[in-house]
């Protein structure tokens, strides 16, 4: 009898004792697949910033359930996560961290669903500008328009504007779309466009469109698209003979390519700071990285950390963190010191899903020094 009193005791404990609930956040991403070496490690620091929010005590004491899905760059495979994180696991808030290609479908479903959506070390949509889409918000530092305005005015302040310039994108959506649009910003700036080069995403061989540059006589190109469409034209180019300048945007491939190309031309320009700088949070992504065993280095995690950052701002400042609509609504009032890692604060606005100042530094290889140096400190725009 006693026996049995005990194991009737233990069972009402366990009805009556409060359990601890989950915030749900799903993801879909280009995990595996040619590109994944640009997504998979900020999805790696987005994980470990999660955790590291949760073994802190979570979101007023509730644990973050981050669940990852792979699709692979395809657009299909994302429709399929997307469903399954929203009808299934019924996540409060949806990530999008692969190629543009997916962003129809995801966006599509989040809609339906009414769960916020938010790219992650993806390209930053239109929709996120002003004025932006109620339910689409994004932390990557890469985003149309101000990337080619900031690159071009680098290419103007360093060379003038009395230079050939060649274009370089993959064909994907987004890629495309801010290349057409850097063609026609330099033609208005006084540049002379020459070539626009359109590669598949990946292709085996890039000499044939490197070589269309070189035979146009450009003296500079830009490409905007993934990185290693980006690297792999600018390689091809170098094994023809070509001598120009080359400038693209610093995914997270760009620190160690950067030393291990030794190019004193080769430019690379984006939002983020680099690894090797002396920042406390820095110390901070490294220690993380090393104690859960993982194989990336701060700098390759650096956009997932940032997206961590945002995440926790919007779910600490939501009336409840698991209703998709107050969450919705924190995160349009978000405003995130990002410590460094960008040239200032990651602020979100209910007209502005992208961020009210966006910021750019320019990073190259200094072949007298052997280091990799800052070619032009931060330069900021106002996002209207």
């Amino acid at each position: 009898m006693k026996k049995r009193m005990i194991i009737t005791a233990a069972i009402a404990t366990l009805i009556t004792a409060p359990v601890q609930a989950d915030i749900k956040i799903g993801l879909t991403g280009a995990l595996t697949g040619p590109l994944a070496g640009t997504y998979a490690p900020a999805v790696e620091g987005l994980k470990l910033y999660l955790d590291g929010v949760n073994k802190a005590g979570g979101i007023k004491g509730e644990n973050i359930e981050l669940i990852l899905l792979d699709d692979g760059m395809e657009p299909s495979r994302a429709a399929a996560n997307a469903k399954r994180l929203l009808s299934q696991e019924r996540v409060v808030l949806m990530v999008n961290s692969s190629l543009s290609s997916t962003y129809a479908p995801t966006i599509n479903e989040a809609k339906r669903a009414g769960v916020p959506l938010l790219f992650a070390a993806s390209a930053c949509p239109t929709e996120v500008f002003p004025p932006a889409d109620k339910n689409m918000f994004c932390t990557t530092g890469f985003g149309p328009s101000y990337d080619s305005q900031a690159a071009l005015g680098f290419v103007s302040r360093t060379a003038g504007t009395d230079v050939k310039m060649g274009f370089h994108a993959m064909t994907i959506p987004i890629s495309r779309g801010e290349i057409d649009y850097a063609e026609s910003l330099a033609g208005k700036m006084g540049m002379t466009p020459v070539a626009k080069e359109i590669s598949p995403p990946p292709t085996p061989d890039y000499s044939p469109f490197a070589a269309n540059i070189a035979n146009a006589g450009a003296d500079w190109v830009w490409s905007w698209a993934p990185w290693v469409g980006q690297v792999k034209t600018f390689e091809a180019l170098r094994r023809q003979g070509w001598g120009g300048s080359f400038i693209t945007y610093s995914h997270l491939e760009a620190e160690g390519e950067l030393a291990r190309l030794k190019d004193g031309d080769f430019y690379v320009i984006g939002a983020n700071a680099m690894s090797y700088e002396d920042m406390p949070v820095l110390k901070d992504m490294t220690a993380a990285a090393q104690a859960a065993g993982s194989q990336y280095g701060a700098g390759e995690m650096m956009e997932g950390w940032i997206a961590g950052m945002a995440i926790e701002a919007a779910l600490n400042g939501a009336s409840n963190a698991n209703d998709p609509d107050a969450v919705r609504t924190a995160m349009s009032s978000v405003n995130v010191d990002t410590k460094g890692l960008r040239g200032g604060n990651l602020q979100w606005t209910a007209e502005n899903h992208f961020r009210t100042q966006q910021s750019y530094r320019v990073y190259r290889w200094n072949t007298s020094s052997g280091k990799i140096e800052v070619a032009q400190d931060w330069v900021t725009f106002d996002v209207k």
